[in-house]
């Protein structure tokens, strides 16, 4: 009795341009990590070390001594909790004003939709650096006694997260705007017929179903917020209440820094934004490819 032999299948040629893709592909993914892999590498080495060999060398020790110092001598965990009071409100509060503003100009008909986008997005043309002036002159006149330390908006928390819902806001409304438009209107109009209000229809029927845009909107603004350092350096101007973003500046000496403990600061300064969007990696994906394959 005669058994049939499958023949193996034939492996399809490299095409070249393949080929020169992945090289291209692997050197600019190579690229791109060399400078974080270098501060890990200066990181790992003491001072001592890399000043008698130089950074180009082979080393004699590794540790992560650097990290527990940085962490230590910048009071570290102090300015993570400064940050976390100012991303944290912040972010709420953009995501939830901005929903709002985009469910009004996407899902009601009226002449001012177009015009009122435009107004929120029009924020975000202006270069911070032109209106830095008037705004920290009204800061300094808006007295808040009772609600911040300082007794006015300037050198608080809550002035920097109003200025971070303010400048963010825009972007907000403009996508999610876009993003509710794809929503079939049906919905809204179903529920309009059975007596739902407009924050019902706002809250449980239109909400939940922009979460993979509002998650990728929560990645960005988290990490803009969080890497934020030109607001705080202007309208903070005592030290225990800057952001991590300022942290590092304790790591730097009068006559003496040590590039290594920077590295080691900047890295741990870099972990929570790693952590926020390795987190929230699947719904900020599937909201920047929403819509891509539609048509």
């Amino acid at each position: 009795m005669s058994t049939a032999t499958v023949a193996p299948k034939r492996r399809a040629p490299v095409r070249p341009a393949r080929l020169l893709l992945h090289l291209f592909l692997a050197g600019a993914a190579l690229a791109w990590l060399a400078p974080l892999l270098w501060a890990l590498y200066a990181a790992m080495r003491p001072y001592a070390e890399t000043s008698a060999k130089g950074y180009v060398s082979w080393p004699d020790k590794l540790s992560f001594d650097n990290f527990t110092n940085a962490f230590t001598q910048s009071d570290m965990a102090h300015y993570f909790g400064n940050t976390l009071l100012i991303a944290v409100p912040a972010v709420l509060l953009t995501l939830f004003l901005s929903s709002m503003v985009a469910f009004y100009v996407s899902r009601f008909d009226f002449r001012v939709n177009l015009a009122l986008l435009l107004v929120f997005t029009a924020g975000n043309l202006l270069p911070q650096q032109v209106i830095i002036t008037p705004l920290y002159r009204m800061f300094l006149l808006i007295d808040l006694p009772g609600i911040t330390v300082s007794g006015k908006l300037y050198d608080s928390a809550l002035g920097l997260v109003l200025i971070h819902v303010a400048f963010q806001s825009g972007f907000c409304a403009f996508v999610l705007s876009n993003y509710m438009r794809m929503l079939p209107h049906e919905l809204t109009e179903a529920a309009l017929v059975d007596g739902a209000s407009v924050w019902r229809m706002y809250w449980q029927i239109v909400l939940p179903l922009c979460r993979p845009a509002m998650a990728a909107l929560a990645t960005l603004l988290s990490i803009w917020i969080y890497n934020d350092f030109f607001w705080a350096i202007v309208l903070i101007s005592t030290g225990e209440n800057m952001p991590i973003t300022s942290a590092l500046k304790n790591l730097s000496g009068q006559y003496f820094t040590d590039p290594n403990l920077v590295a080691a600061g900047a890295l741990l300064t870099a972990i929570p934004t790693l952590i926020v969007y390795f987190a929230l990696q699947r719904q900020f994906v599937s909201g920047l490819t929403l819509g891509a394959n539609k048509g």
